[in-house]
């Protein structure tokens, strides 16, 4: 084999060690948060060298920044599927509950990633620009997915209108997700599931009254 080539059996193992590397890091962090969470902590979590952590990541706020990455592509492509084809006709609560529920089906399932994606805003350990900036993008998103759910639910009301009572409540929305999620790491009686008749009702009060005004 020519010299600086690599096998397709190499390269399957360092995509794995990777891998392994990435889901070892996203579960570490998310329970201990990244000030706790070492380059020692994620070897004997894997079994794997010291070598191909610095190899694949180079440093502690690369593998961070890779965690969050993956995380919220993982996220984000759950809830294009979750909200997949969205739903025709009903009323603004039954169209609101759908995406509600939808969207909280998808928190559910990636319990790690918003656990460390909300402890890392609550908190200046991890100071790496790109990591900030990752973590910005995500609540972008978040918020922009909001505004669609959100739109979709009043969009009998016309798009102009719809839109309006989107950028007033998606900030409330998330805000509500937040709670939620919070809530149902403390009290696993509380589950996020479980508040979203609530939130629905509330999401649904707000808008109503928010299209009046912007009728008048």
């Amino acid at each position: 084999m020519e010299s600086g080539t690599r096998s397709p059996n190499g390269n399957r193992r360092g995509r794995r060690s990777k891998e392994e590397i990435l889901d070892a890091a996203a579960r570490v962090m998310a329970l201990r948060g990244y000030a706790a969470t070492t380059i020692s902590t994620i070897t004997a979590e894997t079994g794997l060298p010291r070598s191909a952590i610095y190899h694949h990541f180079q440093s502690k706020g690369g593998l961070l920044a890779a965690v969050m990455a993956r995380g919220a592509k993982d996220f984000f492509a759950a809830m294009r599927a979750a909200h997949t084809p969205a739903p025709e006709g009903g009323s603004h609560h039954e169209r609101m509950a759908w995406y509600l529920d939808r969207t909280a089906q998808v928190f559910m399932s990636k319990p790690d990633f918003l656990r460390l994606h909300l402890m890392l805003l609550m908190s200046d350990e991890a100071a790496d620009a790109e990591v900030l900036e990752m973590n910005r993008a995500v609540r972008d998103e978040g918020r922009a997915y909001m505004r669609v759910m959100i739109s979709s639910a009043f969009a009998d009301e016309g798009p102009e209108t719809a839109s309006a009572v989107a950028e007033e409540l998606s900030f409330f929305a998330i805000a509500g997700f937040d709670g939620s999620f919070v809530n149902a790491q403390t009290d696993p009686e509380c589950s996020v599931a479980s508040q979203m008749a609530r939130l629905t009702d509330a999401m649904v009060a707000l808008g109503e009254a928010a299209v009046l005004r912007h009728r008048g």
